[in-house]
This record gives structure tokens, sequence and C-alpha cells, in this order.
């Protein structure tokens, strides 16, 4: 199993296949390198999948430690585990903010930045669906009973096959004899609400991405991400490529049409 060790000594876990431009791909808060599985197939690149610590087959770390700062170092960590002097940053929501943070503190490592579904400014609606969730397993006991709760009771996605939902569970939650366990530290869930307000002027962040290759992939039904913001983003960087993929809330699977199309333009900016 890929792997390398932090300085603080957590083991992080990681996926590297294809080739091309270096990409490497962070996810949300809570998820992993599962979260890539349905677009990795359709991308011409190297693409590097990093399980931050805490998530997925990394190991658990000082909750104090599960911070975007902690983060954006194990991502340059793994680069240079790799030898990689730049790449590019595919970053779903959390992932993205470390990506912007990234751009803000080692801009020379980076090619180019993909945002999916976060920008320098989050709704605070959706930001309380998370602090709901988060460090909680699920009530559904079974994969199958999880999956049919999310294709009722998640407004923002239409159209999105029971095989989806189900492969979304099954990266999300271990199925145990007790129900469904977290696939993440539950340690996160306090960790995420100690640093969730109030939230910081990212601006900054976003305007250091300047000159970089930039996409945003939104999901036209987010609760996170809002026109507004994404048009303040567009107006900032009018060379942004964006793609608003409908039926889709927080975040995209990004195999859509609309997303593969604004990835493929911006990969052969890289």
């Amino acid at each position: 199993m890929p792997q390398f060790t932090t300085p603080d000594g957590v083991s992080i876990h990681f996926t590297d296949a294809g080739s091309g431009p270096a990409v490497l791909a962070i996810p949300g808060l809570t998820r992993n390198t599962g979260d890539f599985d349905h677009v990795a197939p359709h991308l011409p690149v190297r693409l590097i999948r990093i399980d931050l610590r805490g998530r997925g087959r990394s190991g658990r770390a000082d909750p104090a430690t599960y911070t975007v700062p902690h983060e954006a170092q194990d991502v340059l960590g793994l680069m240079d585990h790799l030898g990689l002097d730049r790449a590019a940053i595919l970053g779903t929501s959390r992932g993205g903010v470390i990506a912007m943070a990234l751009a803000a503190g080692a801009r020379h490592r980076l090619t180019g930045v993909a945002l999916v579904d976060i920008g320098p400014e989050i709704a605070p609606g959706g930001l309380a669906v998370i602090a709901s969730y988060v460090g909680k397993p699920p009530a559904q006991k079974t994969w199958d009973e999880a999956a049919r709760f999310r294709a009722r009771t998640w407004s923002g996605f239409t159209d999105v096959p029971m095989e989806r939902w189900l492969h979304e569970v099954r990266n999300h939650y271990e199925q145990t004899p007790d129900g469904l366990a977290l696939r993440y530290d539950p340690a996160l869930g306090d960790a995420f609400k100690d640093g969730a307000q109030p939230v910081p002027d990212m601006w900054p962040l976003f305007d250091a991405m300047a000159g970089l290759p930039l996409v945003l992939i939104r999901g036209a039904n987010s609760d996170l991400l809002t026109t507004d913001t994404a048009a303040e983003m567009r107006r900032r960087r009018p060379d942004m490529i964006r793609a608003d993929v409908p039926g889709r809330g927080h975040v995209p699977f990004l195999d859509e049409p609309e997303a593969l199309a604004a990835l493929h333009d911006w990969i052969a900016r890289l």
C-alpha cells in the first residue's frame, strides 16, 4: 500500500497512476481517494490521490492537526516523497481550500488549480449542513439503507442511479455487524467545529492563484458555493474556466459531461 510518513509520525496513504501532467487530487473534509473513482478513467494525466490525515487509509493524528495548514504541508510532503517539484491540484471542497492555501504559501510548486464546488466564501447554510453530520456515524445500518436514504434526501441531486449512491456510501462507511462506521477519525467533527467559525477571509488566497491555469466546477444546486461568489471569482479571473453542473449539489461526481469538458480544457492549459 503506497504511503509515506510525515515529520510528526502520521502515515499518509496515496495512489499514483496514469501518465501525463502530474495532477494531485485532494478530497473533501470527510472523504478519501475514492472521491475520484468516477473521473479517474477520463483524465489523461498522472493522477495522484491522497487520503488526508485521519481519513481513509491514512493514520489518525492529534485532532489539533486536522487543519488546512497541516494538511497543506502533508500535500507538499507527498510531492517531496514522489520527487515532484511541481504539480497541478484538483481540490474538492476542503481540498480546494488546501489548494488555495498552497497557492498563497508555495505557489512555485503549482502548475494549475481545479476547484470543485468551493471558493473564497463559503455559504453559512452549507457549513451548517456539514456541521450537522461530521464526526457522527449515520443512523442507517447498512450500505443499502444509506444509499436509499441519500437518494431520497439529497434534493440537490437528480438522475443519479442507485449504483452511484451505493458506491458513495461504500466509500464513506464501513459496514459492520453494529451498523455503519465512519472511514475517518470521528474526532474530525470537533476539530471542524472548533475551526469553522469565524471563516477567515480567503480572497487573498484566491488572488494568489493569479497566472495559474484555473477551473471552477460548481454544482448548479450547491448549498456551499453561491452563484454570487462564483461570479466574483470569474470577475477577478476572467480567464477562469467555469462549469455549472446541472442536477448536482455539493459536490459533483466529476464525470458529468460539463465537468469533463472543463477539466479537459484545463488540462490542455497545464
